[in-house]
């Protein structure tokens, strides 16, 4: 495959269930996570936690694989790969292709993207026909499971509670649920909350849940934001992340530049949140895995 905008991509496609070189030359860790960034309302910081999570886990060594898995692809411009058309996991979901062959290195070092387009909204149609319409994306990410080449998947969800949502749910170790501070943001959540005991219940992710709320669009200046922050963490408790996202301008300007906030701006509020959110987000996957272990 040709590199593309100057893209650091691979120059060859990798042989099918062979990863990228370059991701395989690192040391495998002993567990890998895959964590749904999901929220069926949009506008909450889905996207933007997504890519700067990842890249700030990426900053401190960790190995990183986003999958955009929203048709409308704002992870994969938000990291300015937008040229890689048809490259979706499309084929994979359907069994026409390996994900392994959708797999394409950042600009930056250790962070991956499996890049979205529109075709995977009609792959939504097309897998709603199977018999195990649940679990294609789970079957799909499988040989990531057992390679252990990433130490993170973070899965870009569609603000939306059809069939892409409930894969990525079905896949996934745990969610992680952005909301904005604003009214109305315990809404969501409740339906999150239902689709994912639907998941459950049907036996296609026994073990799936709520692993963390990030509370984004802070806003200090107002007092609605510090209520509705304080009437979250009285309902979810510990689940509900110390780092706040505030709101600010550099955030909102980032993915227009085809570039994360720690990029765009290195030392400015929105950075340093995300950093501080990538520190507490690992302290709290030491602590499962030495419960867990």
């Amino acid at each position: 495959m040709p590199v593309r905008l100057g893209l650091r991509v691979l120059v060859s496609a990798p042989r099918r269930n062979e990863l990228p070189a370059e991701a395989r030359s690192v040391h495998r860790p002993a567990h890998m996570k895959i964590v749904a960034v999901a929220n069926q309302k949009g506008g909450v910081g889905k996207t933007t936690t997504a890519v700067n999570l990842g890249c700030a886990l990426a900053e401190r060594g960790q190995r990183i694989l986003i999958v955009d898995f929203d048709p409308q692809g704002n992870a994969t411009s938000s990291l300015g790969m937008q040229e890689l058309e048809g490259e979706s996991l499309y084929e994979s979901l359907l069994g026409g292709a390996s994900i392994v062959e959708r797999i394409f290195p950042t600009r930056l070092e250790r962070l991956f993207l499996v890049p979205a387009d529109l075709d995977l909204a009609g792959a939504e149609v097309e897998i709603a026909r199977m018999n195990d319409h649940l679990t294609r994306l789970k079957q799909t990410l499988s040989i990531l499971r057992s390679d252990q080449t990433f130490d993170f998947i973070l899965l870009d969800c569609p603000p939306s509670l059809g069939i892409l949502m409930t894969n990525a749910l079905a896949a996934a170790d745990e969610i992680l649920t952005p909301i904005q501070c604003e009214y109305f943001a315990l809404e969501g959540l409740v339906k999150i909350v239902r689709v994912v005991e639907q998941v459950r219940d049907s036996g296609a992710n026994e073990q799936v849940e709520i692993g963390g709320i990030v509370m984004t669009m802070f806003d200090g200046r107002t007092k609605l934001s510090a209520q509705v922050v304080a009437e979250v963490r009285a309902h979810f408790g510990e689940r509900v992340y110390a780092t706040v996202i505030p709101r600010t301008v550099r955030l909102s300007e980032a993915p227009s530049f085809g570039k994360s906030v720690l990029e765009y701006d290195p030392k400015g509020t929105a950075a340093r949140a995300y950093r501080a959110l990538a520190e507490e987000f690992l302290k709290r996957h030491d602590s499962l895995a030495s419960v867990r272990g």
